[in-house]
């Protein structure tokens, strides 16, 4: 990880992504706190329609906003962006009605779903070298699962010498120094000229045509069902199933996280020896096996081992879903031509989202009107038909044979030098070194 945080421009955008997403994680609860203060016992109904408004305003706005993006310079976007959420962040302490709450939001999120897509293909960029790129994928992993961890308890330390109005300020703060660092960083110069936009669905055609591209579809369905158990479910485990405090939730939280982390650091020397399909289909798999393992708990009346088995399972799905999500950017890196790499990265931004939008509702009112039994089914057999898609999808590609390509190309990095040309094996690539994807 060393090697790559040596990288200047790198580390700024990573630094510049850690504080976007702090602020974020203030922004949450502070959200929470502020729908209380308008709403009271209705607060629950407030904050649920402001993370829908979220999900809908990247399912339905992540793919136009990487096609307009793509016809301006990237730090105009990536500053304009960060300059919208930190403006919002500082109106919402002064708003009266719930609806300019879910205004607000909106406009956040939007924002949000153009930053974000952005960002991603700004990275690739900046880091053309495939291994350098796969730590920052993980260092990227990482930042999420410990802002989940930290921003809670920075809130609260936060809290306890000031309002929770304040911590919109602390979004604020947030954002403004991502694009601070941003604006520093000497950034590749992608624009209108070199990047083709050619519309809000030519990254979706993208996934509808590269086989790798269509079996990630339906990981991103797994994952999405793994997330909602968790996200969604975690607390009536804890204080109902469990019959523990509420305050042993982040703990549990804590040990998705967890699990999260510990393959994340691991998976860089992983994928230099273990091909991405393996690790992105075996992890979809142990899904599968996991859920198997939450029925067994779940189907459990007493004893004091549900609580550690509990925590087991909960790192285990945190391992499983960070095999499958922390390669994804490799995957669309290879299958995206340069062109294009901005409209894919904007698809997978969208369409990931969408299986989040289907899979919390999902778990949230299976879980509350048949029980979670009947939820770790539902969800259980879902992750089982995607994982089994996802198998189907993506056929295993054999060794080929590049006979026109010179010494030192870039698309020849792991190849071996045979008879007639350079010998490798590698998922469909849209990279000008193939007759067909």
């Amino acid at each position: 990880m060393s090697t790559v945080l040596r990288h200047r421009v790198y580390r700024r955008l990573l630094t510049a992504q850690v504080l976007a997403l702090t602020g974020t994680g203030l922004a949450t609860v502070a959200l929470a706190l502020l729908a209380h203060d308008l709403a009271g016992a209705g607060a629950g109904s407030v904050l649920g329609t402001a993370l829908a408004i979220k999900m809908v305003a990247y399912v339905a706005l992540a793919p136009f906003a990487g096609a307009v993006a793509a016809r301006l310079p990237r730090r105009a976007v990536l500053i304009g962006a960060d300059l919208v959420r930190a403006g919002v962040a500082l109106v919402l302490p002064f708003v009266g009605e719930v609806w300019q709450v879910y205004v607000l939001v909106l406009v956040l999120q939007s924002a949000s779903a153009v930053f974000t897509p952005t960002f991603q293909a700004v990275v690739v960029e900046v880091l053309p070298d495939e291994r350098d790129y796969t730590r920052a994928l993980s260092l990227s992993r990482l930042a999420y699962d410990l802002e989940s961890l930290l921003s809670p308890v920075l809130a609260a330390a936060l809290l306890a010498v000031v309002g929770h109005d304040r911590l919109f300020t602390g979004t604020a703060l947030g954002f403004l120094a991502s694009a601070a660092l941003v604006d520093s960083a000497a950034l590749p110069r992608g624009t209108a000229g070199r990047v083709r936009s050619t519309g809000a669905a030519e990254g979706i055609r993208l996934f509808v045509r590269v086989p790798a591209l269509r079996a990630l579809l339906a990981l991103n369905l797994a994952v999405a069902a793994a997330s909602a158990v968790v996200t969604v479910n975690s607390v009536v485990y804890v204080t109902g199933l469990m019959g523990r405090s509420v305050s042993d939730l982040p703990l549990a939280l804590g040990a998705y996280g967890a699990g999260s982390m510990a393959v994340a650091l691991a998976l860089p020397r992983l994928l230099e020896r273990v091909p991405d399909r393996t690790v992105m289909l075996g992890g979809a798999v142990a899904l599968v096996v996991v859920f198997a393992g939450l029925g067994g708990v779940t189907a459990a009346r007493a004893g004091d081992w549900r609580w550690p088995a509990l925590l087991a399972v909960w790192a285990a799905f945190g391992a499983a879903c960070a095999a499958v999500l922390t390669p994804v950017g490799r995957l669309v890196r290879r299958a995206a031509p340069e062109r294009e790499r901005a409209a894919a990265f904007a698809a997978q931004f969208s369409l990931s989202h969408a299986c989040w939008l289907l899979t919390y509702p999902l778990a949230g009112w299976v879980g509350a009107t048949a029980g979670l039994g009947t939820a770790v089914t539902a969800l259980g057999l879902l992750t089982t038909v995607a994982a089994l898609t996802a198998v189907r999808l993506w056929p295993v590609h054999g060794v080929h044979v590049h006979a026109d390509l010179p010494p030192g190309h870039p698309h020849l990095r792991d190849a071996r030098r045979v008879a007639a040309g350079w010998r490798h094996h590698h998922a469909p690539a849209a990279d000008g070194s193939h007759a067909r994807v």
